[in-house]
């Protein structure tokens, strides 16, 4: 199946709003199967709009007929929402109230206790023999109609509703409209501590290993994800299953260690998940990265059940006030010390009674470097029932937000390994504050 996509709005189309619409729904797509020939990008013009969609679904304009569109932005009360216009202009039918949309509205209105305006009424017009889509996320309603040989799908340009809105409405639309029996199953690794090329570079042979599966890698820094993608009928659902599964064992052993999750999770995921499966909480103190780890942390939903503190301990006076280090350590060694760390997780630890805290003082640059103590280097603890332990690492990155990312990941992936390992004791054992 072929598929174009068609991205509307000025500010899109100068650049002001990055189009990552159009990247999201490329993979959904072929994920699904179906193969995206082209991708448009229109400006608040109602005729080009139009006219876009007219050679869209006029198969003599291209070299294959697109069977569907997907259409993003356009969609509100405001004056340049112009795609329900255009879609009529260019299926050759008026607008009319659709009374679905209208109601999936009011109940949208009501559940946050906003009025509905006259105003807002408008974004129920659609054109004739258009189907509602319904947004769960939002006030403006999508809809999908044939124009000519394709059916387009016409979603709102915010990226939290269009994505619900394809994932829940447009998936299940096409699933029934074309009989689709293609089959697409996809497993991801998340991989820390090897570069995209090396983590290639490990991976050489898995086509001539693993027929019929392929490999795709997107570096998102620090970690790169490994995309391993097997395709079939329906039919073969088991057989590509357990094809998957050999391949992702064989990914796994290639990479040494370097996999933190073979479900596709972030590390912060997969730490989230540890703890929820031993049931333990996390406290956590920063110096360095700032509230990063934090932010990683709670940006996972139901973290409350397991994340019970964070310091952002900038401040010598903040470690010393909030954490409870020792003045005279930092006296003796400097901020940026392992004894610091270990002193910081154990602070923290205490404070929220927490069973683990993890914590980072570094040197994230690019400027306040030194020969013995270089941007880059990063000194992390972790406190548990067990003991302490902290440990320094040195990064080769001049830029301060790579510095903050990858000491975050390793605090993480610190944490990560004790919690796999079966908990064994880290290598010193608290003794209070006198570390």
């Amino acid at each position: 199946m072929i598929a174009h996509l068609l991205s509307t709005g000025d500010e899109v189309l100068l650049g002001d709003v990055t189009d990552t619409n159009a990247s999201f729904l490329a993979r959904q797509l072929k994920n699904a199967g179906i193969r995206v020939q082209k991708t448009t990008t229109v400006g608040d013009d109602i005729e080009e709009i139009s006219q876009a969609m007219n050679q869209i679904s006029d198969q003599t304009q291209i070299s294959e007929q697109a069977q569907i569109c997907i259409a993003t932005g356009g969609l509100g009360p405001t004056l340049d929402d112009l795609s329900a216009q255009a879609c009529a202009n260019a299926a050759g039918v008026g607008l009319t109230l659709n009374r679905q949309a209208l109601d999936s509205m009011a109940i949208f209105y009501k559940r946050r206790g906003f009025e509905m305006t006259k105003t807002d009424t408008g974004q129920a017009m659609l054109p004739q023999g258009a189907k509602v889509l319904v947004n769960d996320h939002g006030t403006a309603p999508g809809f999908y109609i044939h124009i000519k040989k394709c059916l387009f799908f016409f979603l709102p340009g915010v990226p939290s509703e269009m994505k619900a809105m394809f994932k829940t409405k447009v998936m299940s639309v096409l699933k029934e409209q074309f009989k689709m029996t293609d089959l697409v199953l996809i497993e991801r690794l998340t991989v820390f501590g090897l570069g995209e090329s090396k983590v290639g570079a490990a991976l050489v042979g898995f086509e001539k290993e693993f027929k019929g599966l392929t490999l795709g890698f997107r570096a998102r820094f620090p970690v790169v994800e490994v995309k391993i993608v097997g395709k079939g009928e329906i039919q073969d659902k088991n057989e590509i299953h357990a094809a998957l599964k050999k391949a992702v064992q064989w990914a796994v052993n290639k990479l040494e260690g370097k996999v933190v999750s073979t479900k596709g999770l972030s590390l912060a995921g997969e730490v989230g998940q540890l703890l929820v499966e031993q049931n333990k909480t996390l406290a956590v103190a920063e110096s360095c990265t700032g509230g990063l780890i934090a932010n990683m942390m709670t940006d996972l939903s139901g973290s409350s059940d397991y994340f019970l503190f964070s310091g952002v301990t900038y401040s010598n006076e903040a470690k010393v006030n909030v954490l409870g280090v020792k003045q005279q350590t930092l006296i003796e060694v400097g901020a940026v010390h392992e004894k610091i760390a270990e002193q910081m997780a154990y602070g923290a630890k205490k404070k929220a009674g927490s069973d683990f805290a993890i914590s980072t003082t570094g040197i994230a640059g690019p400027t306040g470097g030194s020969k013995e103590k270089p941007v880059g280097m990063v000194c992390i603890g972790m406190a548990t029932e067990n003991g302490s332990r902290a440990k320094t690492f040195v990064f080769p990155y001049e830029d301060r937000l790579m510095n903050k990312k990858v000491f975050a990941a390793t605090a993480l992936e610190m944490l990560r390994q004790y919690l796999v390992s079966g908990n064994q004791p880290p290598r010193r054992k608290l003794r209070g504050m006198g570390l």
